[in-house]
Formats: C-alpha cells, structure tokens, sequence
C-alpha cells in the first residue's frame, strides 16, 4: 500500500511497474486506487468487480488502504514467488519515491526459517539450509507429520535489507539425522552410501556446535553506500566467473597441466 500516492501513477507507471514483476517471476500486478465513496464504488480497479464488498473491507481493514488517494498492488501465485517479486517491488518504490533514508542503519535478526521446503519439480522435501541443520526442538515430532511446518535452528543478521551474516546450529546425534535424511526422502542405504562417515561420527558423540559467517564486503557495500557488492570486492567477478582486473581465467601451459595431470580433449567439429 502506497499512502496518498494514487493520484500520482499513471496507467502507464503502473504497466511499467507489472513489467519489472515480471523479471521476478510474476506473470502480473493487480492494482487499485481509494475513491470517495464505499465498497465497489470506493474502489478505481479493474479487479474490484470480482470481490464482494464483504472482501474488499477485509483487504482495506488488513491492509490500511482505507482513506482517499491511497494505491494499493496486489501479487498472486505462490507464496514464495509472491513474497519475492513483491519485495522486490516494495524496494524498487522505495528507492525511486525517496522512501529510503540512506543514512539509517536498521539491523534485524531472522530466525525460525523453515527447515525444509518441497521442490516444485520433484514434489520432494529438499533442506532450505542444508541437510545438517538442527530443527528446533518443540519441532522435532513434526517431520514425520508436517515436514513443512518445521523450523529451523537457523539465524541471520540483516541490515538495511542485505543478509551480512549467517549460520544455524548442526545436529550432533545420530538418531535425528537420520530423521532428517528420511524426511528428505533419502532411504537408509542412500544416507548410509553418501553419508555414513558422519552418521558413524555422530554415533561415538558430538558435542552440539553452531556458527556464523559474517559477510564483510556486503557489510562495506552498505556503509559506503554502493549499488553493488562488485564496487568493494577486491576482484569483482562477473556472471560467468570471469575476472575482468586479472583476465582470468586465461590460457595455462602444456607444464602445468602435466603437474596436475590434466589433459584438454577438445571437442569434435562435424
């Protein structure tokens, strides 16, 4: 909801707005403006014909878009393809409405993730973390039940909206991993094949260990106000792993493949 702001975006403004969505995976953007008046009459929105009057109250009263000139924009589908492209959205508002004060420093901590997520493809829970992750222990009698309901013992430090730190707590017994690997789908003799030297480890007693890893180069891209984590980090690398300051990678030589045994095959041209 953008308080006040109808009367300032156009139909073309908010075509441009359903168009950057789009980069994040959306297929759209619905909108509305707050008119005088109540209920549908209230509403300047090619959506509000489909509600009843008793939903758009439960929207304003949810949402706050509930006075003259406000603009509200609306995101469908997933959850988490929802939550994405509409927080990209809220962020590419902030920044071209002057919404962002550049000189605060908001810290926040993020913990209960969830401790696994299923994935679209396969239908199958997979780890959000990783498979080592320990899930809180009021949790624990849920992965056999509601695997998706359970939370992880996972935490991050966030500033200004960029995570500058990470990490969880491992699970150190034997009889919870095991939980873990059956909620992910891993059969006994799977877990064993890729993963029997740990579970023999946990098995003779590890004491419980966490952590986390501090980010700094996106920690400096905050303090010194960079668009880019590219403009601090020493060698910046691009999308394809190349680095443009050294030229790597580059060519290497027949001696030097010969110490690491490694041989070129080129590939065949027809």
């Amino acid at each position: 909801v953008l308080k006040g702001y109808a009367d300032k975006f156009s139909r073309k403004d908010l075509d441009e707005l359903t168009e950057f969505v789009r980069h994040y995976g959306s297929k759209g953007l619905a909108w509305a403006k707050k008119k005088p008046g109540t209920g549908k009459d209230s509403w300047q929105s090619p959506i509000a014909k489909f509600f009843d009057d008793s939903v758009l109250q439960k929207i304003e009263a949810e949402s706050g878009f509930n006075e003259e000139g406000d603009l509200i924009l609306f995101g469908a589908g997933s959850y988490d393809l929802t939550k994405q492209s509409l927080g990209a959205l809220r962020n590419q508002l902030g920044k071209k409405l002057g919404l962002i004060d550049d000189n605060l420093l908001n810290f926040l901590w993020v913990t209960e993730f969830p401790l696994l997520e299923k994935d679209p493809q396969s239908g199958r829970y997979v780890a959000c973390h990783h498979p080592f992750t320990r899930p809180l222990e009021e949790d624990v009698h849920l992965l056999a039940e509601n695997p998706g309901k359970v939370r992880a013992a996972a935490h991050d430090l966030v500033l200004n909206g960029h995570e500058v730190a990470g990490g969880s707590v491992r699970i150190h017994e034997a009889e919870l991993q095991a939980k873990i690997f059956d909620a992910i789908g891993l059969s006994q003799e799977e877990a064993e094949y890729k993963f029997g030297f740990l579970m023999e480890a946990l098995k003779y007693g590890a004491p419980p260990h966490g952590g986390i890893a501090f980010g700094l180069d996106r920690l400096i891209m905050v303090l010194t106000k960079s668009e880019s984590i590219r403009d601090v980090i020493a060698f910046p690398k691009t999308n394809k792993a190349a680095d443009l300051m050294t030229n790597a990678p580059s060519e290497v030589t027949m001696e030097e493949l010969r110490d690491l045994h490694v041989r070129i095959q080129k590939p065949e041209t027809s």
